[in-house]
């Protein structure tokens, strides 16, 4: 069978290369067969995801503004569908419409061109965009109120992978355990923020600081104060003994 017509199975479809077939089809073209070869998918049949996946390549290797307004109108409602699922929408204060705009602006920043192949199919990009649409509206259900934690039933855990507490002390301890213990251990909003934007959101010191500018002097104290905090956490009796 040729290899530019060759329809791919759910379970063995990956991206490694455009095909020449691609390269030529206009965006418009590319967008009514992602949207056929999506319906496919969602019958269980066998579909091709190339299209797709090329339509994202354009929009986030070459700027393509047309690729990416297919995109969006194609994938919109389905990262609304994300974020509706996300049970800290109840508490975040804003619009799902909102959440879907705040979903497709993380995942192009996160996403430059550089790093596109590291995402080698369409599956392995949609759910980079899943996570996005999950953690937009987790920042800001938190940052609603940094006095109190959401609570574990407020958030779709089986649902969402948010994100990962891998400093060497707190690696080991799991989520419920250091969250039951770590306001113990924290002694200000500014040092609730760095902990809870850094571990729990992905965020970088920059991007804290960009945000809460009114409780950081500069990005370097923003990496002082975790350092510290992280000292204390590895000092702390209360979670060596969680270990």
């Amino acid at each position: 069978m040729n290899p530019q017509t060759t329809v791919l199975s759910p379970e063995t479809s990956s991206i490694t290369s455009t095909v020449a077939q691609l390269d030529v089809m206009d965006v418009s073209s590319l967008a009514r067969r992602a949207l056929s070869e999506s319906q496919r998918f969602y019958r269980r049949e066998e579909y091709d995801q190339r299209y797709a996946y090329e339509l994202f390549r354009r929009a986030l290797v070459e700027g393509d503004n047309a690729a990416w307004g297919c995109i969006f109108e194609q994938y919109a409602p389905l990262v609304e569908h994300w974020v509706r699922r996300t049970g800290a929408l109840t508490v975040s204060g804003e619009t799902s419409d909102y959440f879907v705009g705040a979903a497709f602006i993380r995942f192009w920043r996160a996403i430059p061109p550089e790093r596109f192949n590291t995402f080698p199919s369409l599956a392995a990009l949609l759910n980079y965009l899943r996570r996005c649409a999950a953690c937009v509206v987790i920042d800001a259900a938190r940052s609603q109120s940094f006095a109190d934690l959401l609570s574990e039933d407020e958030i779709n855990w089986n649902q969402q992978r948010l994100g990962y507490i891998d400093e060497e002390a707190i690696g080991r301890i799991s989520r419920e355990e250091f969250w039951r213990m770590i306001d113990s251990l924290l002694t200000s909003e500014a040092e609730r923020v760095v902990v809870r934007c850094s571990y729990l959101l992905g965020m970088k010191p920059a991007e804290i600081y960009a945000r809460w500018r009114n409780l950081f002097a500069s990005v370097e104290e923003i990496y002082t104060l975790k350092r510290h905090i992280l000292s204390r956490l590895r000092r702390s009796p209360e979670l060596q003994q969680l270990h």
